[in-house]
């Protein structure tokens, strides 16, 4: 396919329950993973490379574990600063992500 002819197929406008569930499953994952290699990293690793790092990823756990909670209470994949939805490819890229991309440059 060229990257002239233009998609026929039609993304959706909302990722279901279950996908985010599962979107959230591995960014959960990938992020313990992350934690553990952190961990195991050796004594040449700077020490507070090490803490800033722990830190981050403790932060991104923290939003997936809050994005649970709003696919739980029906709210995710809606923009907490303008209500409206939050497309589903930014969803992909970010499933925990609770602003659209102008709300999120808002905040900051």
């Amino acid at each position: 396919m060229s990257l002239d002819t233009p998609r026929t197929e039609t993304r959706p406008e909302r990722l279901t329950a279950h996908e985010a569930r599962q979107r959230l499953e591995h960014e959960r994952a990938s992020r313990l993973t992350q934690l553990q290699a952190v961990d195991e990293a050796g004594p040449d690793t700077g020490e507070q490379l090490v803490s800033a790092q722990k830190d981050t990823i403790r932060r991104v756990l923290a939003e997936v574990d809050a994005a649970f909670a709003r696919v739980q209470d029906g709210t995710y994949g809606s923009c907490r600063g303008c209500s409206r939805a939050i497309p589903v490819e930014r969803l992909e890229i970010l499933p925990y992500t609770s602003f659209c991309v102008p709300c999120q440059r808002d905040v900051g």
